[in-house]
């Protein structure tokens, strides 16, 4: 790895965290994970430090995802460096959703697949005017993962069923609205507030909140009342026979998006996030890491990939083409355990 790729600096009382890839929107490498859990470890351990802030170079993102060109060629070539990089990814998520210390996410600019979990997780999740979410990952044959199968059954009525099987974007004031993020802090005050983070004069949390303003009407709010009747379907053809009877444009449009993501990864995560809300934080992620090696060893993420990163032709043909042909018992099978395969913590 590039020494660049990611910056830890101290200042103060504040451990610093960069994630340094601008030209790639800092999206996540294996090098970047094996680099920041030990650093977030003797941080941890570090009585200098009361907090730790995370943060992405550039102006565009805070970190758009994982690498998922390295994902697919190691796939493509039976490399298991693929598999490792769930696996110390998913415990390197877990070890910040469990870290002793406040963990600062500034998450000004786009926030996608892999950057949310390093985000998300953390105890103060701060979004700008420049924030952009999403769990895009239907669209490229995978599944919401990262903690998604925590914190989308969360998110309040069926937000989560919503961005799961849609891919929806949010800024900052619906990030607000559907709990995937804390205060809204404008750009231009956030060097203000790293300064005053490692200055260390009072509890990371009172210091953000001298900060914070309103992020204004969150949009969703404004579709909530259609996403908790749509969205309640006990399948995800329940769910667009309800879009289609509805017959307005936003329905109309919703039930297209979903139509387009892959057959086999929008009924994965349809039962992903309605078994999520009944498991624990590490459950769920040991379920995604289930969920990680079947897809691997699959079709449609190899396609999506393709279609989308490599080709750029935006037409992914997914294997089974359609819904009908995803049966229960398929993706029953995406779920089972993986015997001495297991994620451990």
């Amino acid at each position: 790895m590039s020494e660049e790729e990611v910056l830890f600096e101290r200042e103060g009382a504040a451990g610093f965290v960069t994630l340094n890839r601008p030209k790639a929107l800092n999206a996540l490498t294996l090098a970047m994970v094996r680099a920041l859990h030990p650093q977030l470890e003797a941080w941890a351990a570090d009585e200098a430090v009361s907090c730790v802030v995370v943060q992405g170079a550039g102006e565009k993102a805070f970190c758009a995802g994982g690498d998922i060109r390295a994902l697919h060629d190691w796939g493509k070539a039976k490399d298991r460096t693929q598999i490792d990089f769930y696996r110390e990814e998913y415990r390197l998520n877990r070890f910040i959703k469990k870290y002793p210390k406040p963990y600062v996410a500034l998450i000004d600019g786009i926030d996608m697949g892999g950057g949310v979990g390093l985000s998300i997780h953390g105890a103060h999740r701060v979004v700008s005017e420049r924030t952009l979410f999403a769990m895009p990952e239907t669209g490229i044959g995978l599944f919401p993962d990262v903690g998604g199968t925590y914190f989308l059954p969360r998110c309040p009525g069926e937000v989560g069923m919503y961005l799961a099987l849609t891919g929806a974007r949010l800024k900052a004031a619906d990030c607000l609205y559907a709990g995937l993020a804390d205060v809204f802090v404008p750009s231009e005050k956030l060097e203000e507030l790293k300064a005053a983070l490692a200055k260390g004069d009072a509890e990371p949390g009172e210091v953000i909140d001298l900060f914070a303003e309103p992020a204004g009407e969150a949009p969703l709010a404004e579709v909530r009342a259609a996403i908790d009747t749509h969205f309640a379907g006990g399948s995800v053809e329940e769910i667009l026979a309800s879009l289609d009877a509805a017959g307005s444009g936003w329905a109309q449009e919703t039930a297209k998006t979903i139509r387009a993501k892959s057959p086999l990864s929008t009924k994965v995560a349809f039962a992903q996030v309605r078994a999520g809300a009944k498991l624990d934080f590490d459950a769920c992620m040991q379920l995604e890491f289930r969920l990680t090696n079947r897809f691997m060893a699959g079709h449609d993420f190899y396609e999506g990939v393709r279609a989308v990163v490599i080709d750029k032709d935006q037409a992914p043909k997914w294997d089974p083409a359609t819904l009908d042909g995803v049966s229960d018992d398929m993706v029953q099978a995406y779920f089972a355990d993986l015997g001495a395969g297991e994620l451990t913590f």
